[in-house]
């Protein structure tokens, strides 16, 4: 159902369209806030046109396109028109701040070739101090010659190795900043609709995660995160896969902070 060909006067606000298209459609308030996962005095305000108890401008965008979908509106349509009558969408964020995390990358550190050139020196030095006092006092000159072994050489036990396996890192984690929090998304299961906050409420991010991209977002205290589509994301927390946080088709919110991977 599309509101684009009536009238500018005569086009209902979005609270009324969403409210006429669900009596249209047969549903109660309830059986849309079942099928959405919108609590109940959030889908009455809405429909009255009270979007001040979904929490920002962002969350009302999220509640009109998942009950637009529900009751069979354009839900791009409705909140274009939200966007026409409450100033607007926020200026997008700078992609590069958002990719901090992935840019910045430890530089290798030089080996200390001066550093090893002594220590060689001093090895080949107690090397040949050790031989000389072992000689117990044989000033002929003559080397020693070494009797050969009457035996076999010597073979390591069965299956026990000679070699020194090295340690493994303690995390196998890509580094993330500890003073910070990293948030991955990829979308694995399909598209999502995304958005992302910063711990001062600014908005990092809104838009769909298309089925194989990814997006990544820090900030130095927490992010806030709502998924629209949250069993289509894999989700990875300063460097840490964790758990889905919904099924597909269910909208999610989720904050993360430095202390995770524990979810919000």
């Amino acid at each position: 159902m599309s509101l684009g060909n009536t009238p500018e006067e005569d086009r209902p606000s979005v609270g009324r369209a969403l409210q006429q298209a669900r009596i249209d459609a047969g549903l109660t308030v309830d059986e849309v806030s079942s099928a959405t996962r919108v609590r109940i005095p959030i889908v009455h305000a809405i429909e009255q046109d009270d979007f001040s108890r979904c929490g920002g401008d962002v969350y009302a965008r999220g509640h009109i396109r998942t009950l637009a979908r529900a009751v069979g509106l354009d839900s791009a349509e409705l909140v274009a028109r939200y966007d026409d009558e409450h100033g607007g969408r926020p200026t997008a964020t700078p992609a590069a701040p958002l990719f901090e995390a992935e840019r910045i990358r430890p530089e290798p550190r030089r080996p200390n070739w001066t550093a090893a050139m002594v220590a060689a020196i001093v090895a080949v030095i107690g090397f040949v101090g050790f031989t000389l006092f072992s000689g117990g006092g044989d000033t002929s000159g003559n080397v020693a010659e070494t009797a050969p072994s009457s035996g076999p050489p010597a073979t390591p036990s069965p299956g026990k190795s000679t070699e020194t396996k090295p340690k493994p890192s303690k995390s196998a984690i890509a580094a993330a900043p500890a003073d910070k929090v990293t948030v991955r998304l990829v979308a694995d299961g399909g598209n999502s609709w995304i958005s992302a906050e910063d711990h001062t409420g600014r908005l990092m991010h809104e838009g769909v995660l298309k089925q194989g991209d990814s997006r990544t977002f820090t900030d130095k205290q927490q992010i806030d995160l709502v998924l629209g589509n949250a069993g289509a994301v894999e989700l990875f927390v300063n460097g840490k896969k964790v758990q889905r946080i919904g099924d597909v088709g269910q909208v999610q919110r989720v904050s993360y902070t430095k202390g995770d991977p524990e979810q919000g």
